[in-house]
């Protein structure tokens, strides 16, 4: 029987694994990707996941059933993972295809085609928009599937905005702290956002880091106060106004003659098109991101919510 405590355990470990994994990538010299495993990984993933285990008991419910189909489902997907391996290189190794054609290619053509300082993000959003176009789409494929699970009604809505949960009242320090810290916090993200040209970062981090202010506010102030800052509506219609416009920027470059994603065609030098197409897709992908790690945090607050007036009303 996994109880409560075990899980919580679990979700540190988890946690701090992610944080190591980002010291290795920054070790290694993958700055942007250990940019995005400390921002998600060990930040935001590891808070959402805390969140999500105040919807569950403290034990779980005995077994009735043996899942024999689903294991052997995984053992032979694992198995087929594993035997992918095989063929590929060796770690670090200098023959491999990567380091033989496509890394030399982005690094000598990609300021001359692009004229961005950063190639993770010419890579990412010019390179391989499509690839970062799938991406969002599953970020907001994620948002939706939680929206449609973990709906709350319009009763239990009204009476979580009459008798919101106060705890952290007391913790003046930290609230006066926050308030100093939450302008800092979404400025960097807009920092991160429009800087990624030349730094580590992009929509994806600075998403992540914008929502995140977010939610500190919300935990240190309560739900109700954060919602009349917060519209949750508006969040809601920010998750699709990211995609849309990620793919109407390559909807907008076929109707000017170009193929999809095609930044070129968007002014008169191809190299500003890419830099306004990259500055356009990576907005979209903020937009989509911070919309929807704040839309399931907010969905996981309500439900909490809702079943914590739920036990008042039964006793």
């Amino acid at each position: 029987m996994v109880r409560l405590k075990d899980l919580f355990a679990v979700v540190m470990l988890a946690g701090i694994y992610s944080l190591l994994s980002a010291s290795l990538f920054l070790t290694l010299d993958a700055v942007d990707v250990a940019f995005t495993e400390a921002s998600v990984g060990a930040g935001i993933s590891t808070l959402l996941m805390l969140a999500s285990l105040k919807l569950v008991g403290r034990y779980e419910q005995p077994k009735r059933y043996k899942p024999a189909l689903a294991l052997g489902v995984v053992l032979v997907t694992g198995a087929l993972l594993i035997y992918g391996t095989f063929d590929m290189p060796s770690f670090g190794s200098a023959d491999a295809p990567a380091h033989q054609h496509v890394a030399p290619r982005y690094i000598q053509d990609s300021m001359t085609e692009i004229g961005i300082p950063n190639i993770v993000t010419s890579v990412l959003a010019s390179y391989r928009g499509y690839d970062t176009l799938g991406e969002v789409l599953v970020v907001f494929t994620a948002g939706l599937g939680v929206m449609s699970l973990l709906r709350v009604s319009r009763q239990t809505k009204d009476r979580a905005r009459q008798r919101t949960p106060a705890d952290m009242q007391q913790q003046i320090i930290l609230r006066v702290v926050a308030k100093m810290m939450l302008p800092l916090i979404l400025l960097f993200a807009l920092y991160v956002q429009f800087h990624s040209y030349y730094s580590p970062g992009g929509g994806f981090q600075a998403g992540v880091i914008f929502a995140a202010g977010i939610i500190l506010y919300t935990m240190l102030f309560g739900l109700s106060t954060a919602r009349r800052v917060y519209r949750r509506e508006v969040m809601q219609a920010l998750t699709a106004v990211g995609v849309l416009l990620y793919a109407g920027v390559g909807v907008s470059c076929m109707l000017l003659g170009g193929n999809f994603l095609d930044y070129d065609v968007l002014r008169h030098d191809p190299v500003h098109g890419q830099h306004l197409g990259i500055l356009l897709v990576e907005l979209g992908v903020g937009i989509t991101v911070a919309s929807v790690m704040v839309t399931i945090f907010f969905k996981f607050t309500w439900r909490t919510v809702k079943h914590k007036y739920t036990d008042l009303e039964k006793t």
